[in-house]
């Protein structure tokens, strides 16, 4: 994870591939990403924010496939990743694998970002009706069907949302939005006071009370005025 108040940027990665490969590759992700952004904000506005976060996690994914071509302990490694740059009144947003953005507004929750799942790609072709059907059919929620180090041409969505005063904005791994439901996820972050450090511990303590199965990383942002992150 890599978060840049002074820059508006939010970066959160899941390293998939085995433990230390797995951790190179969200290494390998943030810092890349987190470079580009660095060397060209202020961004003028959401079009140029979209661009560089697609060719970001480009230039990202194309590092962790050399790493993973010189070094064959790390063959196979790959990340997800969503990452989010908060301008004025605006926020840009890009996503891959199944990390993903939540936003809540008047104490409703929204998920800004659709999982690059295989489970999610069954349901959105109608094949079931629900996500809850299909995992009782014995789909499985852990099979991505995109992530950073999987193929050399990555298709990354983009998207931009305004941002009002009030919102607040999730980033987080499957191992937090796997083991909390969203009607818990809502209830927790309408709770968020000032100290949102605070929500973020109570957040990954309803994860690990849930089973806590998988690495937990996440990032709350509250928007106090609309114009800026905060």
């Amino acid at each position: 994870m890599r978060v840049e108040p002074d820059a508006g940027l939010v970066i959160v990665a899941d390293g998939i591939g085995g433990a230390s490969a797995g951790d190179v590759a969200s290494r390998v992700a943030t810092e890349i990403i987190g470079e580009q952004f660095l060397r060209k904000t202020p961004l003028p506005d959401p079009p140029a924010a979209r661009s560089l976060a697609a060719a970001a996690i480009e230039a990202a994914n194309a590092a962790i496939l050399d790493e993973a071509r010189r070094d064959s302990a790390l063959s196979g490694m790959g990340t997800t990743v969503v990452v989010g740059y908060f301008g004025d009144g605006w926020v840009a947003y890009a996503h891959v694998g199944d990390s993903r953005l939540y936003r809540l507004r008047d104490r409703q929750l929204q998920p800004l970002t659709t999982d690059h799942s295989f489970i999610e790609e069954v349901v959105e072709r109608g094949f079931f009706p629900s996500r809850d059907e299909a995992r009782r059919y014995g789909i499985s929620e852990n099979v991505l069907t995109r992530a950073l180090g999987s193929a050399p041409d990555l298709d990354v969505p983009t998207a931009v949302a305004e941002v009002l005063a009030g919102d607040l904005y999730l980033f987080c791994t499957d191992g937090l939005s796997g083991m909390v439901p969203d009607d818990d996820l809502r209830s927790l972050l309408s709770a968020a006071d000032a100290d949102l450090d605070a929500t973020a511990d109570a957040l990954v303590r309803r994860a690990c009370d849930n089973g806590g199965s998988d690495n937990i990383t996440l990032a709350v942002v509250r928007s106090n005025d609309g114009d800026r992150h905060r």
